[in-house]
């Protein structure tokens, strides 16, 4: 048995380290829990957590290739919140200067969800608990 116990880190490239860095944490509320500079590869790595959790490595890297496509492309399709007022959480964004799509009813669980995008157009999700 493998032993997975859950989700230890994210891990998301930035094209501006501190126009992400800022999103992340001054608008969708992460803290930094450590930032590191690494010279040999013209890279910053920023740890960041929620709720005093780990949750999100951040990096940028010199010229990274944009996303293939929105959303549907290969690999990771969204990265989801859970928030306990949607409604709230959206004008709170738009207040911020972030736009979401209109609120949607999951058809499994007629929970509440909307998405967002972060500064380099990674589709994030806010779900209603």
């Amino acid at each position: 048995m493998l032993g997975i116990k859950q989700v230890h880190h994210i891990a998301i490239i930035a094209s501006d380290y501190e126009r992400s860095k800022t999103f992340y944490c001054d608008i969708l509320g992460f803290t930094l829990q450590q930032e590191i500079y690494r010279q040999e590869r013209d890279s910053w790595k920023g740890d960041l957590a929620l709720n005093g959790q780990y949750l999100i490595e951040l990096f940028s890297f010199p010229t990274p290739p944009a996303r293939v496509s929105h959303p549907e492309a290969c690999g990771l399709r969204h990265l989801a919140f859970s928030v306990d007022d949607i409604d709230r959480a959206c004008e709170f964004l738009r207040e911020k200067g972030v736009t979401c799509e209109p609120v949607r009813i999951d058809s499994l669980t007629g929970k509440r969800f909307t998405f967002f995008n972060d500064p380099d157009n990674l589709p994030l999700e806010l779900y209603q608990a």
